[in-house]
Formats: C-alpha cells, sequence, structure tokens
C-alpha cells in the first residue's frame, strides 16, 4: 500500500511516500525549485517520491494532505473580521489566493496528479504530532508541538501509544511562542521563516537585558508553560508586519533595516528572547510530564528545531529520552500525514524496538549512482579523477587534515533543514581560522554563525558535554571542560562579535561564543561512508570531529543535485569538491564567468 503526503501553501512545501508503514523518500520542493522555502504546490517533490518507487500517481492508495485548508481558512476569516476596518490591505493581499487556490486542495491534487482516489486532511498539529511519535524508537510516548500556527492551534501536547496519536490539550492563535520569536526576529532585521536560527546563533553574543521587559510587556507565562500574548505590541493578526509601533517604542525605536550592522541592541534582544523561550519551553515540558507520567518525549513543530531549548529540556527536564523530528517545521507535515494515513486511517499495527528510529537518519531525497555523476562529469567536460572507495577516503581525510574546504556530495539528500553528512561542506575543526575562512569566502553570510560538528557516535562523550545520540542536529552541548581554552580577562572584555575570533577550545572552529556547538552525531548504520571518512580522519589527527554545515551559500536552498553542487562549489572558494567517488580540485577547473552553458544561471544573491 503506498500513501503519499504532501505539504505546502505556508512555507517549506514537501512530499512524503510510504510504502506499507514503511518511509520511502521524502523531500522539500525547494530543492528541486532552487527557491529557498519554496511554499507552492510541491509538484517536483511527489514526482521525485512518486519515479524513486517506480510507481504512478494511479497506484496510490491515499493521499494524506497536512492540514484542513477550511478551517485555516476560517481562522484567517475571523481574524479579519475580528481587526475589521483595519487590515484591509492584508486581507485584499490573501483573499484572491485562497478563493482560487488554496481552498480547492482536493481539486489541486487530483488535478495535478491525475490521481482519482481517497484524500485525507488531518489537523496541522495532528501532522506534527504523528510526524514526531511513529518514527520514534518507542512505543509509548508523550508529544509536545510547538510552532507558528496551524489552523488555530500553535502548541500542542498529547501521547502516542501503539498506532494511535491523541492531542490533549492546545493553546490557540493568536497565542503563539513560533510566532513572538518571528516577531523579535523581524524586529532584529532578519527574515521571518528563515532567520529564526540565527537570532539563536547571535544570543551567546548578547545578555539578557530585555528578558523582563518581555514577560512583563509581551507574553504572560503560567507555571504550567500555558501562555497568553499581549496583542498590542504585535501587527501579524492585521497587517503585513509582525511588530507595530507600540513594539518599537517599548524597544527604543524601530526595527533594524536588513543588512545593515548588527549592534549590541539586537544582540541583547536575541538572548533576552532565547532565554524566555527556553523557560516556556522547559515549563511545557514539566507539564507535560506531570500530566502524563511518561519518560519518552517526542517533539515537533518549528519551535522544535530549536536546538539550545531543546538541548536544555534533555539536560533539566524531566524526560530520560527525547526525539525530534529532524524536518520538525512544515516540511515533516507531509511525512506526519503520510504516517496517519497508514497507522489511524487503515489502523494499521505498529510496534517501535525501543532503540532506533524508521527515519533512516532522514537520508530520504534523491541519490546519484555512479553513472549519473560520470554523465554529469563528461557532459560538460570538467577535470575528475575517480578513486576507489578506501582511497577516496583516505585522500579526502588528508585534505582535511591540510586545512582545505571540502564540498561533500554523497548518498541520499537529508530531508529537513540540516545537513547531515550527504549534502555536506566540511573542514578541519581545529583550524583556528576556519570559521571565519568559512562564513565570509564559502557561506557569503553573518560572521557570527557557528558552525555545528560531525563527531563519531562512539566518541561524542570525549568531546561534548552528552551521553545521547544526536544524528538530526537537533541538540547542543557544551564541550568538555579539559578541552576549553578559559578566555583572558581582556578577552572577556571584548564586545560582541569581537569574542568571535578568540580560540575558546582545541576544536575552535565549532565551539560557540558560550563554549556550546550544535552537533551531529555520526552512526555507521545510517550513514557509514560519512562515518568511514571521520574515522580515518581521527585515525590520522586523534579527533573525531569535523566541521559539517549545509552545501549551500546564503540565500539559496541545500544543494540535490551533481550540478546544482558543482555551481556552488565553483561560486566559492572551496579548494575540492567530492561527487561520489570522484574528487575535483578547484584549480583544475575553468572558470564559470567563461562558459556560455552555465553564465547566465550564475548569479551570486
Amino acid at each position: 500500500m503506498y500513501i503519499l503526503g504532501i505539504s505546502s501553501f505556508y512555507h517549506d512545501s514537501a512530499a512524503c511516500l510510504v510504502k506499507d508503514g514503511e518511509i520511502l523518500s521524502a523531500a522539500q520542493e525547494e530543492r528541486f525549485t532552487r527557491k529557498k522555502h519554496d511554499h507552492n504546490f510541491p509538484q517536483k517533490a511527489i514526482e521525485f517520491c512518486l519515479k524513486d518507487a517506480g510507481i504512478t500517481a494511479e497506484q496510490l492508495d491515499l493521499v494524506a494532505f497536512y492540514d484542513k485548508p477550511f478551517l485555516k481558512f476560517e481562522r484567517l476569516l475571523e481574524t479579519y473580521l475580528a481587526y475589521a476596518p483595519v487590515g484591509i490591505k492584508s486581507f485584499i493581499k490573501a483573499m484572491p489566493l485562497w478563493i482560487k487556490e488554496k481552498l480547492w486542495m482536493k481539486e489541486m491534487i487530483k488535478d495535478n496528479l491525475g490521481y482519482t482516489g481517497k484524500i485525507i486532511f488531518p489537523e496541522h498539529h495532528e501532522s506534527h504530532a504523528a510526524s514526531a511519535f511513529y518514527p520514534s524508537p518507542y512505543n509509548k510516548a508523550a508529544i509536545l508541538t510547538m510552532d507558528g500556527v496551524g489552523e488555530w492551534t500553535t502548541t500542542s501536547y498529547g501521547i502516542g501509544d501503539g498506532n494511535d496519536v491523541q492531542l490533549l490539550a492546545d493553546i490557540k492563535f493568536p497565542h503563539s511562542l513560533g510566532l513572538l520569536y518571528s516577531a523579535i526576529t523581524y524586529y532584529t532585521g532578519f527574515k521571518v521563516n528563515s532567520g529564526e536560527y540565527k537570532v539563536m546563533g547571535l544570543a551567546p553574543y548578547g545578555e539578557p537585558k530585555y528578558k523582563k521587559l518581555i514577560y512583563d510587556h509581551l507574553i504572560d507565562v503560567k507555571d504550567d508553560g500555558s501562555f497568553r500574548m499581549n496583542m498590542e505590541y504585535f501587527n501579524y493578526c492585521q497587517g503585513l508586519t509582525m511588530t507595530n509601533a507600540k513594539f518599537n517604542k517599548l524597544f527604543g525605536g524601530p526595527a533594524r533595516e536588513p543588512e545593515t550592522n548588527l549592534t549590541q541592541k539586537e544582540m541583547d534582544l536575541a538572548r533576552s528572547l532565547q532565554e524566555v523561550t527556553e523557560e516556556i519551553v522547559l515549563k511545557l515540558g514539566n507539564h507535560v510530564y506531570k500530566e502524563t507520567g511518561l519518560k519518552n518525549l517526542c517533539l515537533a513543530g518549528g519551535v522544535a528545531l530549536n536546538c539550545v531549548a531543546n538541548g536544555r529540556l534533555l539536560r533539566e527536564g524531566p524526560f530520560e529520552n527525547i526525539w525530534i523530528q529532524p524536518a520538525a517545521g512544515d516540511a515533516g507535515g507531509a511525512l506526519g500525514a503520510a504516517l496517519i494515513g497508514w497507522y489511524k486511517y487503515h489502523n494499521k499495527p505498529r510496534k517501535a524496538d525501543e532503540k532506533s528510529d524508521s527515519q533512516k537518519g532522514s537520508y530520504l531525497g534523491p541519490e546519484f549512482d555512479e553513472d549519473e555523476i560520470h554523465t554529469f562529469i563528461h557532459s560538460f567536460n570538467l577535470t575528475a579523477k575517480k578513486y576507489k572507495d578506501d582511497e577516496l577516503i583516505e585522500n579526502v581525510a588528508n585534505l582535511i587534515n591540510s586545512e582545505k574546504v571540502i564540498g561533500w556530495f554523497d548518498g541520499k539528500m537529508e530531508f529537513g533543514p540540516r545537513a547531515l553528512g550527504s549534502r555536506t561542506i566540511i573542514g578541519d575543526a581545529r583550524s583556528p581560522k576556519m570559521q571565519a575562512t568559512m562564513n565570509i569566502k564559502i557561506k557569503f553570510r553573518e560572521g557570527f554563525r557557528p558552525f555545528a560538528p560531525s563527531v563519531l557516535y562512539e566518541k561524542v562523550s570525549e568531546f561534548f558535554e552528552i551521553e545521547k545520540a544526536s544524528p538530526y542536529m537537533l541538540l547542543t552541548a557544551d564541550v568538555k571542560k579539559e578541552r576549553r581554552i578559559p578566555m583572558t580577562d581582556e578577552e572577556h572584555k571584548k564586545w560582541g562579535i569581537e569574542k568571535l575570533n578568540v580560540v575558546r577550545s582545541n576544536i575552535p572552529a565549532i565551539t560557540h561564543v558560550d563554549y556550546s556547538a550544535r552537533l551531529q552525531t555520526v552512526h555507521k548504520e545510517t550513514n557509514p561512508r560519512y562515518h568511514k571518512l571521520i574515522s580515518k580522519f581521527e585515525e590520522k589527527t586523534g579527533c573525531a570531529v569535523i566541521i559539517n554545515t549545509s552545501f549551500n551559500v546564503r540565500g539559496e536552498p541545500i544543494v540535490c543535485t551533481p550540478k546544482d553542487a558543482y555551481k556552488c562549489f565553483m561560486r566559492t572558494d572551496m579548494d575540492y569538491l567530492v561527487l561520489g567517488n570522484y574528487i575535483l580540485s578547484k584549480e583544475d577547473q575553468k572558470p564559470l564567468e567563461n562558459d556560455s552553458d552555465w553564465k547566465k544561471e550564475f548569479v551570486l544573491d
């Protein structure tokens, strides 16, 4: 039985295909269209899933869409009416799209797929909850979902038991932890639904000077983690912006203009917001534990991508185990909806082993075999050298040890926002200059942004203050005390981002200013080749950690195809590109500017 899950029309549209309960494939539409956070109907992602399974739409037994469009439309309409006539511009902009397209999802699915069978529409947070619980290792677990908003719900908790997911309570729009985070993301000059992780990365440079102001004026939080927001300060219900003039007055001026210089104010706001978020998540976790009495917790929703809050919940919270959906945002809703189709709609049995999840490392996207890579290289007359597996691993480990920056393109593309060793840029975590080099010359992004470590799972506790697995880069942990280099009094006095270049540990390129790291544990079972590479690097250096950052530049999605990878490689100062068993050296390549086949598509953002 084949079940297709779809999410679209908010951000990060995606498709997922499940066969008899097994997750076969999943991908975001942005990877194919090259439009970051593409929200359109995921036609290309669907085509990939069907082609990968060797089936047509006529062979699907069920299609599941991740929310209820009419219920979401009801929320929008009621909200506009509540604030009328204020918000007429937003109303005029939104309504035609709903009336022409979004309300007719069933017809759109049938027309675009040529599908005539059954379509189901779980609720948004039910899809989140299903994406968290069903692939998890647990037979029974508490579930907590937190995001901006679905239809009406913004936060919910419940229980997953066997093949059943039940939500027990929720918090409704406009009161939303995700929208609070997005509002301050907007105010600090970053893009909503995209820049929230930048705010999280900026937080350690600041002090929580505005925390009391946030609690006193913006959000009222109870001991159980429930909250209400003071909507006098926000504009997202009725306008085209997140905040208003009263918000500006509270924080002493207008929002930062995007791309202008960051100031200490933005750093302090980021730190204040992050601490408030962590405290709310911890209170919610404690309440969910009190209500359910379960030792396992599953998380999903966009707020579950806040790895700092997740790490704190694991360390300080009551749960023994936490499993977080790798595609915790709306993309993961496609996966959750498909699994609801199998387990709830068709009432199929489920049994987990309490050890391993069923998400296959989240390596669920397109894969390009040796023949396809060979064809690509020869089609564009590129200079590349092919190696046997062991030779390739040996060579790449040596290149990392020589402080070279390498684009690593191998195996199935990751599902979710994190690169996990398939579409990854790698480098030497021991290099004190590597963070600045990668940010400025490779990623073309803000200099304050930290990089993540990939560490062998067997060696994680030798480098970080954590004993648990973190395969999806959704937990932070502190670098081990014995690996840290204490800052001098003079270094402590440095202002904000000046602290970036201070060497803080013997793996400085992945050590954030607060000695934390957003880590990925690499497992032999899910990515044997990446594991083998890091093992070889450890054999040569004694260090079981390398840098892992997503294979893209600022403003574009993670690469999907060999062509995407080569274009990204050539537009940056990466030294080498690995495509399967081929290594391409930058100095051997012809500049793209001289090649008319590439030039039109090749423009920096």
